[in-house]
């Protein structure tokens, strides 16, 4: 740990990509910071310039990811959802969505002044919604479509279009997805 206290910025940002590189789950800026020694104000500066400097790291709720290139594996299957229920549904909506295979990437609200907002959300099995939900319930944040009266859009993700039409088909028998 001690050689770690002396890394320069430089060296610091390119330990984070490796770590991140090698990472299959997302790390915590306080677990970035706490294996970098330094705080974890550093770990976010950090991770801004690297996103500069075009490196494709996200924060999602659970931390931050390293987008690895797909090129040589079967693209995922992605689609635009459209949504509509409140907020004690939030759970439910995910945990159906997650039940087939499928990642809900992030969600997406039109807001009248600052036109489409878009914040991550990663999550994929029952225990990432249930860490979710937590959090937006410890923090006392407020969800997205909140500001939408409940109308919201998902990315959703998965290894094929099947899984994604599951998916949809239970979101519509639980009158929350929005018919096309």
């Amino acid at each position: 740990m001690a050689e770690e206290m002396k890394l320069t910025g430089a060296e610091r940002r390119k330990q984070l990509l490796i770590w991140l590189k090698e990472s299959r789950t997302p790390l915590t800026g306080s677990e970035l910071a706490k294996k970098s020694a330094v705080s974890r104000q550093v770990i976010v500066q950090d991770i801004s310039l690297l996103k500069a400097k075009n490196e494709p790291i996200i924060a999602t709720s659970q931390g931050y990811m390293y987008l690895h290139s797909q090129a040589s594996e079967k693209q995922p299957v992605t689609r635009i959802i459209a949504c509509e229920h409140g907020p004690e549904r939030a759970e439910e909506e995910l945990n159906l969505i997650v039940d087939f295979g499928v990642t809900v990437k992030d969600v997406i609200i039109e807001h009248p002044v600052y036109g489409d907002l878009t914040a991550s959300i990663r999550v994929n099995t029952r225990k990432e919604v249930s860490d979710f939900i937590k959090k937006i319930s410890s923090t006392n944040a407020a969800y997205l479509s909140q500001l939408t009266n409940g109308i919201h859009l998902h990315t959703l993700e998965a290894a094929t279009e099947e899984k994604i039409d599951q998916a949809c088909e239970a979101l519509k028998k639980a009158n929350i997805l929005i018919p096309e």
